[in-house]
């Protein structure tokens, strides 16, 4: 059975960043070229076993070696970004990056035949045939199964916020969507995506684990989607929430802030009185957070924790740079987001400007 173990969580802080990434042909345009770099090619040393495709072949995902915390990850991301686009132009390709491809057509592209997708297609039917997503995770550390999972219930506040920090998908299949996020809606119509409950243990959630692949609802522990989850592979926690990115500085803020966030909640649970006392929000009101990071982006505001009342975006990252003491979210804040950008683009530029934007 595909499912992790408690023994996996034995490290604090280490880092690991997934991106995932549009093959592109000379006009900017999602092309199938995934085959040629995951199977046919010989990868430079640094994608060697870290890279492969997603579901649709024009979709690569990328991975850092492990690193020892955010002072490592600067270098990692812009090398293994190098390292994808140096060798995808031995093939005349180029890589993009955007939470969704404004020129991909879902119908009109090749799914990957590697059996994992197969699988899924067949027992997900539409919602994963129409799955042209693309996003970034960031993987943190943590030392103990059941801190993991204590940590991974508090960030279920903070990923909405990333989410609007991030939103860079305003257009899918062809129109725009009226959403911040497109990405965050197409994903959220797979199976186990979204805002996930809080669990009271690691047993409790490896339970829902091993439940999960027993009765067939997943083939293994890795397609369980949600936007924050403890990975019971890498013994850390997985941030899922914010969509691709073509600038890597936004990638760096996004890293920085998730290792800050974990690193602060794990030193906070040895002291809490009741470990696994879910505080704040109902899941229905966090949904609502989501929902409203999904459809304003840098517009959002948030119910706050105690449900006492909003908070706007401006102020949660002011909050939030003064407390952890990080500053890239500040800057993404301040700077127009994704979707603004996609739209301004296309509007006073055109089309192919717009697919030359989101060209790394």
């Amino acid at each position: 059975m595909d499912v992790g173990s408690p023994e996996a969580f034995a490290e604090s802080g280490t880092l690991g960043v997934e991106e995932e990434f549009f093959v592109v042909d000379e006009r900017g345009v999602p092309t199938a070229g995934s085959d040629e770099l995951v199977y046919e090619g010989d990868p430079p040393a640094i994608l060697e076993d870290r890279v492969d495709h997603e579901l649709f072949k024009f979709v690569i995902e990328t991975q850092t070696p492990k690193l020892g915390g955010p002072g490592e990850a600067r270098d990692a991301i812009r090398d293994v970004r190098a390292a994808l686009v140096a060798y995808a132009e031995e093939y005349d390709l180029r890589i993009a990056a955007a939470g969704l491809h404004p020129g991909a057509r879902w119908r009109e592209h090749e799914h990957a035949e590697k059996p994992r997708y197969r699988s899924q297609l067949d027992r997900i039917q539409y919602p994963q045939h129409r799955n042209t997503t693309a996003g970034m995770h960031v993987h943190v550390g943590v030392d103990d199964p059941d801190k993991a999972v204590w940590v991974a219930n508090r960030l279920r506040w903070h990923t909405p916020v990333m989410l609007a920090l991030s939103a860079n998908s305003p257009y899918w299949n062809g129109f725009d969507t009226g959403l911040a996020s497109a990405r965050a809606k197409v994903f959220e119509g797979l199976p186990n995506t979204g805002m996930p409950t809080a669990f009271d243990s690691y047993e409790d959630f490896q339970r829902f684990e091993r439940r999960m692949v027993e009765y067939g609802s997943i083939d293994d522990r890795g397609e369980l989607w949600y936007d924050v989850r403890p990975h019971s592979g890498h013994g850390s926690v997985e941030v899922r929430a914010p969509d691709a990115q073509a600038d890597p500085e936004v990638v760096e803020a996004f890293v920085e802030y998730s290792h800050a966030l974990v690193t602060d909640y794990a030193e906070r649970y040895e002291d809490h009185p009741e470990p696994f006392a879910v505080d704040g929000l109902r899941r229905e009101l966090l949904d609502e957070n989501k929902w409203r990071a999904t459809r304003h982006g840098h517009e959002s505001s948030f119910v706050t924790r105690d449900g006492s009342g909003t908070v706007d975006l401006g102020e949660v990252v002011d909050r939030e740079c003064e407390r952890l003491g990080v500053s890239g979210i500040r800057d993404v804040y301040d700077a127009e987001s994704g979707s603004v950008r996609q739209r301004r683009i296309l509007e006073d530029e055109g089309e192919q400007a717009l697919y030359e934007s989101l060209v790394l």
